[in-house]
C-alpha cells in the first residue's frame, strides 16, 4: 500500500495522485506539485489515503508545498494572462491562415512554458505560427491538438437535459459509450437524439447501462413464447424499467395483451435474433469516440 493524496488541475479534470511527504494536506487544499509538463497548482480533492501499489504510476512524485497566498494570487494572475494570451494566438492563426479552432490557454505555474488547445480536420503546420508565438511571449510553446470531446469539456455548454455538460462539470474521465447501450436501454437509433453537444455519444448512456445489463439477463427478448400463469403466449412488448412484458395468449378468442413480472413467466422458446441493418450501424458507429 502506498500513501497519496489526489490532486485535480481543472474544475473536472483527472484526478492524479502524489506523494504527500511530510505534509498535513486536507481535501480543498491549494498545493504546488510538478508535473511531467513544469511546476503546477492544484487543489486536493482527495485526502491522504493508502491505495495499491497497481492504482499509482510510478515514480511517484511529492507534493512540493501547500499553497501559500503568494501562490494562489499567482495562479490567478496566470489566469488573466491565458485570456491574453488566447486573443494573440487567434490573431496569429488569423495572419498565417491557418485552419484550426483555438479551444484554450494554459500557463504552466512556473510559466516555463504555454500550451494552446485546438481542433482541426486533420493535420495542421503550425512551425511558423510557434516561431511568432515563442518572440512574443519569451517562453517554451506547445500547440495541442484535441478531439471534439475535449472541446466541449474545455468550452461547456447546456446539454438536452437543461443542465451543465456533465464532462464540465464533474466528469474527470470520458467512458466509452456504444451504439449497443442505446440499443439495450430502448432508444431510439435517431443520431439527433442519442448525440451530445460534441456530435458524439452522450456520456450519460453509461450511467444505467450497468442496471440494464443486470436486467436483460433475465428478460426474454420480443417473440419470445413464454409460460404464464394465465398459460402459454407470445411476448409482445418489454419494460426494462419496471421489469414487466407484455404478452399475447395462445388462446382462441384471446386479442388482449396482458402484463406480467419477469418472475411471474418462464421462456419456452426464445425469440430468434433478427439481422441488423448493417448501413445503418455502420454510420451509427461514427458517433462512437
Amino acid at each position: 500500500m502506498v500513501k497519496v493524496v489526489g490532486v485535480r488541475f481543472k474544475r473536472a479534470g483527472k484526478i492524479y495522485y502524489f506523494d504527500p511527504d511530510q505534509l498535513d494536506i486536507k481535501a480543498g487544499d491549494k498545493v504546488i506539485v510538478e508535473t511531467a509538463r513544469g511546476i503546477e497548482f492544484g487543489e486536493a480533492v482527495i485526502p491522504i489515503r493508502e491505495v495499491d501499489d497497481s492504482e499509482i504510476v510510478a515514480p511517484l512524485k511529492k507534493v512540493m508545498r501547500i499553497a501559500n497566498e503568494d501562490d494562489i494570487q499567482h495562479a490567478a494572475e496566470n489566469r488573466e494572462k491565458e485570456k491574453e494570451a488566447f486573443f494573440i494566438c487567434l490573431q496569429k492563426i488569423n495572419d498565417h491562415k491557418l485552419e484550426m479552432k483555438l479551444i484554450d490557454v494554459e500557463y504552466t505555474f512556473d510559466n516555463n512554458k504555454i500550451l494552446f488547445y485546438f481542433t482541426a480536420d486533420g493535420r495542421v503546420d503550425f512551425r511558423e505560427l510557434v516561431k511568432d508565438l515563442a518572440a512574443v511571449f519569451k517562453t517554451r510553446i506547445e500547440l495541442r491538438q484535441i478531439g471534439v470531446r475535449d472541446e466541449s469539456k474545455m468550452m461547456g455548454g447546456i446539454g438536452v437535459c437543461g443542465r451543465i455538460l456533465c464532462c464540465n462539470s464533474f466528469l474527470g474521465e470520458f467512458q466509452p459509450v456504444s451504439i449497443k447501450m442505446a440499443k439495450e436501454q430502448g432508444l431510439s437509433l435517431n443520431p439527433a437524439k442519442i448525440s451530445g453537444a460534441c456530435g458524439r455519444l452522450m456520456c450519460c448512456l453509461k450511467y444505467e447501462q450497468e442496471a440494464y445489463e443486470h436486467i436483460l439477463k433475465k428478460a426474454p427478448k420480443a417473440g419470445a413464447i413464454v409460460e404464464t400463469p394465465d398459460g402459454q403466449g407470445v411476448v409482445e412488448e418489454i419494460f426494462l424499467i419496471k421489469e414487466t412484458v407484455k404478452v399475447k395468449l395462445d388462446k382462441d378468442n384471446e386479442t388482449d395483451l396482458k402484463s406480467y413480472k419477469l418472475n411471474e413467466i418462464k421462456v419456452i422458446k426464445d425469440a430468434s435474433v433478427k439481422e441488423e441493418n448493417d448501413i445503418e450501424i455502420e454510420e451509427l458507429k461514427a458517433l462512437e469516440d
